[in-house]
C-alpha cells in the first residue's frame, strides 16, 4: 500500500463505528482533523487524547469550523439517519457537496458509501455497474428509511464534485464492517449467547462479504491513491462471502450455544458483492471471516473459554 504519513487528513463522522478507530490510528502518523457534532463530550475527549484535532461541524449548514482549506486528504464517513427526509438530504447530500467545495484543493477524497445502494436481486453478487435501488424498504429497517436513497444521492454529489473541481475521488461501497469497534455481527453474537433466534431472510442463506476493521484501515491508503476524476467507484468488502447463518453457526461452535434462526421476509436479503475490481485496484483483504469473528468474540467476551 502507498505510504500515508505526515499528511493532513479530514475525517467526518468521528463518533461512528468505523470512523473513530480509523481516526485514532491515522493520528499516530498524520495531522488528523475530526469533524462531528460531538454531542458526547466523553467521545471527544477520547479522540483528542489520541491526537485527533476535533472540530464541531455542521455539514448540512456548511459550517466546518477552522478546518483548513489546503487539507491533503478527506475521508468522508459521516451519515445522518434521522428518518427526516429533508434533514437527511440536507446533511448527507448538500453536506457532501459543501464539504468537497471547502476541500476542493485536496490531493484525494475517500467517499465511504455502502453496498445498500444496490437494487435487491437475490443471491447475485453485485458489481459496481449493477442497478442501484432501495434495499432498506423492509420493516426491519424502518428506523433507517432514508439510508439507501441518501447514500445513492450523496454518491451523486461526490461524482459531481470530482468533475466540477477536478478533485480525485474514490467512492467505496462498504459491506458489513465489524471488529473491535463492534458492528452488525456483534448484535447477532448477543442473540446467540442469549439463545435467541436470529432473523434471516427466507431466501436463504443470507450472504454478505464482511470486512474486518484491520482490513478497512490497511486499505485506506490504497483507496486514496486510486482516487480520480471522474470518480473511481469500487466495492469495499471482504473477499470471502459468508452468510449470517455461517457466522452465527461459528459463534455457536465457539461459545457452546446452539445458533437458531427465524426466517422472515421482513429483514434485509443477501447483499453479496463482486470484489474483482477492489482486488485489481488495492489488493485482497487479509482477515478471513472465521478468524475475524473469533477475534470479535474474544474482544467483547474475554471471560468466555472458546470451544473451537
Amino acid at each position: 500500500m502507498p505510504d500515508l504519513t505526515g499528511r493532513t487528513i479530514a475525517i467526518t463522522g468521528l463518533t461512528g463505528q468505523v470512523a473513530k478507530p480509523v481516526a485514532i490510528a491515522l493520528a499516530q502518523h498524520n495531522d488528523v482533523f475530526g469533524l462531528a457534532r460531538f454531542s458526547n463530550p466523553k467521545a471527544r475527549g477520547e479522540l483528542e487524547a489520541a491526537g485527533v484535532r476535533c472540530i464541531t461541524a455542521d455539514l448540512g449548514g456548511g459550517d466546518f469550523g477552522d478546518l483548513p482549506t489546503d487539507i491533503d486528504h478527506v475521508i468522508h464517513m459521516a451519515v445522518a439517519k434521522s428518518s427526516d427526509w429533508d434533514a437527511d438530504l440536507t446533511a448527507n447530500v448538500e453536506g457532501t457537496g459543501l464539504l468537497y467545495h471547502h476541500c476542493r484543493n485536496a490531493r484525494s477524497v475517500l467517499h465511504v458509501s455502502s453496498t445498500a445502494v444496490y437494487q435487491p436481486n437475490g443471491h447475485h453478487p453485485f458489481a459496481e455497474t449493477d442497478p442501484l435501488g432501495d434495499n432498506h424498504r423492509v420493516p426491519a429497517m424502518s428506523f433507517m428509511p432514508t439510508y439507501s436513497i441518501n447514500k445513492i444521492a450523496s454518491e451523486g454529489a461526490a461524482r459531481t464534485a470530482a468533475r466540477l473541481y477536478d478533485l480525485p475521488v474514490t467512492i467505496a461501497r462498504l459491506n458489513v464492517p465489524y471488529g473491535h469497534s463492534g458492528g452488525w455481527p456483534l448484535f447477532q453474537l448477543a442473540q446467540v449467547l442469549a439463545d435467541q433466534p436470529v432473523p434471516v431472510h427466507t431466501d436463504a442463506p443470507t450472504v454478505y462479504n464482511p470486512i474486518h476493521d484491520d482490513d478497512i484501515l490497511a486499505m485506506i491508503p490504497g483507496l486514496l491513491d486510486v482516487a480520480a476524476s471522474p470518480a473511481t467507484i469500487v466495492n469495499w468488502a471482504g473477499v470471502e462471502q459468508a452468510s449470517i447463518e455461517d457466522w452465527c453457526g461459528w459463534f455457536g461452535q465457539l461459545t457452546g450455544h446452539d445458533a437458531t434462526f427465524t426466517p422472515t421476509e421482513d429483514v434485509l436479503a443477501s447483499v453479496a458483492v463482486d470484489t474483482t475490481r477492489m482486488v485489481e485496484l488495492v489488493g485482497p483483504t487479509q482477515v478471513g471471516w472465521r478468524d475475524g469473528m473469533r477475534r470479535l468474540v474474544e474482544h467483547f467476551h474475554p471471560d468466555l473459554e472458546l470451544q473451537a
